[in-house]
């Protein structure tokens, strides 16, 4: 189901979610969640179950009920774009948990900040911590590490026959990791991995390191 890694002598845990567990902080860091897009194509008559909305809510608790984490940070995207039905569950959410729940701002963050305050969420264009800094982007950051996303990073593996098998991935770069996208519905931009990169898919069942 997971897959533990060390980077810079600090020990993460891949989660097949997409979400990383950070062990030595007791912290749990999802990009790209995308809340309120289900809601947002709906409106614009485009056909999507109406219990799909639910899924991410879902892989949340899943995620959470796993580590039992401290802190929560979403490395930006956590809403697709204005309020809509979604947000009221995700307020009724945050109000439900004792986590502490930090945002890295994204592009698609443009709800007021008013509205996170309000849910005693804190807010940050980016977030440094001891030798890493988290951000929404990925960003040159060396001596410092960069936790990121946006990418939504993919992997194609090509089989016999000419079929490939298309996954969501951990994309590592000597100094810097790109999460994969968290939420339903979010599409995948396939990577081209050198030699100095790690590549972690993530299937429905686990994550396997593809050499």
């Amino acid at each position: 189901m997971t897959l533990t890694i060390k980077i810079r002598e600090s020990v993460f845990t891949l989660h097949q979610s997409g979400a990383l567990f950070w062990n030595d902080k007791n912290m749990l860091l999802i990009s790209d969640v995308h809340l309120g897009k289900v809601a947002h194509f709906r409106k614009h008559g485009i056909a999507i179950p109406e219990n799909a909305r639910f899924e991410n809510f879902k892989r949340l608790d899943a995620a959470i009920d796993f580590f039992k984490p401290e802190t929560v940070v979403f490395l930006g995207d956590l809403f697709h774009s204005k309020i809509n039905k979604e947000w009221d569950w995700f307020a009724d959410w945050v109000r439900s948990t004792a986590l502490k729940i930090i945002l890295i701002e994204g592009n698609h963050d443009i709800i007021a900040r008013k509205n996170y305050s309000d849910l005693n969420i804190d807010y940050f264009p980016e977030l440094q911590i001891e030798g890493f800094v988290l951000t929404h982007h990925p960003k040159e950051t060396s001596p410092l590490f960069n936790f990121c996303g946006h990418i939504h990073p993919g992997i194609k593996l090509h089989e016999v026959g000419r079929q490939s098998l298309q996954l969501a991935c951990f994309f590592q770069k000597p100094d810097q990791l790109i999460l994969p996208a968290f939420g339903e519905f979010t599409g995948k931009y396939y990577m081209r991995p050198t030699e100095a990169d790690m590549v972690y898919a993530v299937t429905k069942e686990e994550v396997i390191l593809i050499n």
